[in-house]
């Protein structure tokens, strides 16, 4: 069956176009538009890069724009980058200074996302890591709410388990591995609910689609260890001390049972994108009560003040763009 040049264009048309704004690619700053990628690029067939993500906050009555946890994140991409067998060609230190840049570039005045990638990008056909040619990227755009915040949202937990460290690493953040809880958020979206909660391959609970999960339990916060095949969340430890230093009750990491997300009093999960988002119901069966958590609205009344550059005492969570 033939095709019609029109019918190509036409499709072609209706792709929506990213602005064209700066980016950093290949060792310099560029518009989004001018960089190109081969079709051939391995990562885009074999799933081989790694990446980050990081949000900045827009504070208005500031007039300033705060990077949270810049350094944190570009750590963690430089060990996701050694267990991928990649070369990321920047300090820490440089990769904050390149990130500053080009968020002033680009000039935004709202919430805004930050993405760096390092990714496989030899075109040539065969599965490997050793021996083939890398890239290092970094874009923005912005960015409103990932997952509902206010109201509390529906979760199932997904028939597709989380992806074992010794299957693909769960600890690095792996594009290809964004397969899993792409399968787990998909089906959880197809049965009406917001958000799916992923078990491990020993049916213990990991995670959400790409978030953590905490549980309140009798007066203590449990969350699943990183051995559970959780990814190493940099919201995950900001969460943690926040709920010892603020709202100074216990938290303890250890395996969580699937039944126990029925009995919990409070769930929320939480991450770059989802932030803290509180869970009001699992399978379909309601939280407690099944509205937001006393202490869940509280934590995220406390994270939202910190990342925003409204308390002083968290003011080293962040780094002010302009």
């Amino acid at each position: 069956m033939s095709v019609q040049t029109s019918d190509l264009k036409s499709r072609v048309a209706k792709r929506p176009k990213h602005t064209n704004s700066w980016i950093f690619f290949e060792g310099e700053f560029a518009r989004y538009h001018d960089v190109g990628l081969g079709v051939m690029t391995h990562a885009l067939h074999y799933g081989t890069g790694t990446f980050e993500g990081i949000r900045a906050y827009w504070n208005p009555d500031k007039e300033q724009l705060y990077l949270l946890q810049g350094p944190a994140h570009f750590t963690r991409l430089h060990r996701s980058a050694k267990v991928l067998r990649m070369e990321l060609p920047y300090s820490t230190e440089e990769l904050m200074e390149i990130t500053l840049e080009l968020l002033r570039r680009n000039e935004y005045r709202t919430d805004s996302y930050v993405r760096p990638l390092v990714f496989k990008s030899v075109e040539q056909i065969g599965v490997q890591l050793n021996g083939l040619a890398d890239s290092f990227l970094i874009y923005t755009a912005p960015m409103g709410n990932y997952v509902e915040i206010d109201g509390g949202i529906r979760c199932m937990v997904s028939s597709w388990r989380r992806i074992s460290d010794s299957t693909l690493p769960a600890r690095a953040k792996v594009t290809g591995g964004y397969v899993n809880s792409a399968l787990a958020k998909t089906e959880a979206l197809e049965n009406g609910f917001d958000e799916a909660i992923v078990l491990s391959m020993d049916g213990h609970v990991s995670e959400g689609s790409a978030e953590n999960l905490f549980i309140l339990r009798d007066g203590v916060f449990v969350t699943p260890p990183v051995t559970d095949d959780i990814l190493e969340g940099i919201t995950r430890r900001l969460v943690i001390d926040l709920i010892r230093d603020e709202l100074h009750m216990p938290v303890v990491e250890r395996s969580i049972d699937r039944t126990e997300l029925y009995v919990s009093d409070e769930v929320f999960l939480c991450g770059t994108g989802a932030q803290v988002s509180p869970v009001v119901e699992i399978d379909r069966r309601k939280v407690a009560d099944g509205t937001v958590g006393e202490f869940s609205q509280e934590l995220q009344h406390i994270y939202f003040g910190a990342v925003r550059g409204d308390n002083p005492k968290y003011l080293d969570w962040s780094l002010p763009v302009y």
